[in-house]
């Protein structure tokens, strides 16, 4: 058996080079590397772009304010809390206010409408809001390029009148509550009113003035009670002779009776009053009829005697030696 020291190799000198097996292609793969990172850095610059909005399609919003103080390129726009639009760029007009330009992509377009209201607003925490309100959704679309005033809301800017209303309505307070005061002069008063509640007169002497003036109220109250009393017993008098058995309203009662009776008769009487009536009536129709026959008799004897009397005169001329021409109808 062989020694294990003979069989090992001494190690390598420092200065010995490491000769490693060369790699087929390295240029290629080197090639094909580079154009990987190329393409993923690319990629991830379009991706990035695309996100952002870059490729889609937008339409020019234009909101002027007086100041674009908070406001920063890439805020969005909401609406109902949602992003619709994206700050592309600010500048400075010609008369001195904020033109603030924004993106609106075209999808989130509709949203927007003639009527909205757009509201730059600052709160004390947080960064400043760009948003836009639509109530009529029914109203034509924004269109594009369209330039609208934007309604500023600074919670800041409202601290300063805050203390000073709250300072003003301090000094109301303590000058109201104040020893000369609007409040110790009504308390004051209240005081006196209950102690005048607690003493003799109560109520009556407060709303009268002094305590004669309510023991002479008690007194007509008293004698108003008494007046009462004696109504109601007239009143009670007057029930039992009115209403009584030997009141007056029995004996109205009967006189009423008596009178239907008595009207009773009269109108049987009436009824045969009618029936003469219609007698007489039918005895004038007779009368009016022999009237009209009398007047024709009368006519016939009136012929009669006109034929008699030219007669007579025919025996007249006829006649000479008559003396008495007189003809005496009976």
């Amino acid at each position: 058996m062989s020694d294990p020291q003979d069989n090992a190799k001494p190690p390598p000198s420092a200065d010995a080079v490491v000769q490693l097996p060369p790699v087929a292609n390295l240029e290629f793969k080197a090639l094909l590397l580079l154009v990987f990172m190329a393409t993923l850095v690319i990629g991830s610059a379009l991706y990035v772009l695309y996100a952002r909005g870059l490729f889609e399609r937008t339409q020019k919003l234009v909101l002027v304010s007086e100041d674009s103080e908070g406001v920063v390129v890439g805020m969005d726009l909401t609406f109902s809390g949602f992003p619709i639009g994206r700050v592309r760029r600010i500048e400075l007009a010609e008369d001195g206010k904020a033109r603030i330009i924004i993106d609106v992509p075209t999808r989130d377009a509709h949203w927007l409408r003639t009527s909205s209201v757009f509201t730059l607003v600052r709160g004390l925490v947080g960064s400043t809001n760009i948003r836009a309100y639509s109530g009529l959704l029914k109203d034509p679309p924004l269109p594009d390029g369209a330039v609208r005033e934007v309604l500023r809301g600074d919670t800041g800017a409202e601290i300063p009148k805050l203390i000073a209303a709250a300072k003003e309505l301090i000094e109301n307070l303590n000058g109201l509550t104040g020893s000369e005061g609007a409040v110790s002069a009504s308390l004051g008063s209240v005081q006196k009113l209950t102690e005048r509640l607690n003493g003799p007169g109560g109520v009556l002497g407060v709303l009268l003035g002094n305590e004669a003036e309510a023991k002479k109220l008690i007194a007509t109250l008293d004698r108003t009670n008494a007046l009462l009393t004696k109504l109601d017993g007239l009143a009670a008098k007057t029930d039992t002779q009115v209403f009584g058995p030997q009141g007056v309203m029995p004996e109205a009662r009967a006189t009423v009776v008596q009178l239907n009776a008595l009207l009773g008769e009269a109108r049987g009487s009436l009824k045969k009053v009618d029936a003469v009536l219609v007698e007489a009536q039918a005895v004038g129709a007779n009368a009016r009829a022999a009237t009209d026959d009398l007047g024709s008799l009368r006519g016939e004897v009136e012929s009669s005697l006109r034929k008699i009397d030219s007669l007579i005169n025919e025996v007249n001329r006829k006649w000479p030696f008559a003396r008495d021409t007189e003809i005496k109808l009976p």
